[in-house]
């Protein structure tokens, strides 16, 4: 799909789905174009492969979000379920990719890639979160493959690359103290913006210890979060996302 500036606001430029791929429009208070992505199918599996490209044009805002989180369910030995996003920006664009969390059950199995490729004016705010397990419900993920792969280009350049691998019992790597020290989740977030990195000592002050965020360039920063569980992760992401997004966050982003 693409976005695009018309009469001031931003609105619906192509649009194209099949499968169990939707996206959804809700009316919102805003000249952004809001867009909630939905999975009918409920889940993803070894086997499965989804892709999703969306484009911001020129002077247009493109916010992103998922109705729900996504749920990885065990796979049967085999290929892993494939999870493909590519997401670009042009100039003067702003685009903002928020999908809730990726939920993964014990024996998931799941290879995923998110590229951005931004115009060297244009602005990106994207978070991802994964939960292992859910602690409310006493899961446990002991049998876990998982391929996480995060890239930016601005301007064609790669600018960061972000690789996450966890094969076997992830219960135990991530009650490792070097690792995740008992953390069932985890948060990644990926802010371009012009002159963002001023604002790195501020947001640190408000993250909370099991967090941490570095200045990549004067307009890029990456923050990464760890908490015991969803709850106490979206109590700390959600203030942190309204105060880089300058805005109230889509809907589905609730405590």
């Amino acid at each position: 799909m693409t976005a695009k500036r018309r009469d001031g606001r931003s609105v619906i430029g192509d649009l194209a789905m099949s499968g169990s791929s939707k996206l959804l429009f809700p009316r919102v208070a805003s000249s952004a174009l809001e867009a909630v992505y939905l999975n009918s199918s409920g889940g993803v599996t070894g086997g499965d492969a989804f892709d999703l490209t969306a484009e911001a044009l020129p002077g247009a805002s493109l916010r992103m979000t998922t109705q729900a989180g996504e749920r990885i369910y065990r796979a049967a030995p085999g290929a892993p379920g494939r999870v493909d996003t590519k997401l670009s920006a042009g100039d003067g664009a702003q685009l903002i990719w928020l999908p809730q969390e990726t939920i993964l059950f014990d024996g998931a199995a799941l290879d995923r890639r998110l590229t951005f490729d931004l115009a060297p004016d244009a602005r990106l705010l994207a978070s991802e979160v994964l939960l292992f397990g859910r602690e409310a419900m006493g899961e446990t993920v002991q049998s876990l493959f998982l391929r996480d792969r995060i890239d930016l280009r601005i301007g064609g350049e790669l600018v960061f690359a972000d690789r996450l691998r966890l094969d076997g019992d992830a219960s135990e790597v991530l009650s490792r103290f070097n690792v995740a020290n008992g953390a069932l989740a985890m948060a990644s977030v990926l802010c371009a913006a012009p002159e963002v990195a001023a604002r790195l000592d501020a947001l640190r002050d408000a993250l909370p210890e099991t967090a941490g965020a570095t200045a990549l360039s004067d307009d890029l920063i990456f923050l990464r979060l760890l908490a015991p569980n969803g709850f106490a992760l979206r109590r700390s992401l959600i203030p942190l996302l309204k105060d880089l997004a300058g805005s109230d966050l889509p809907r589905p982003w609730m405590l």
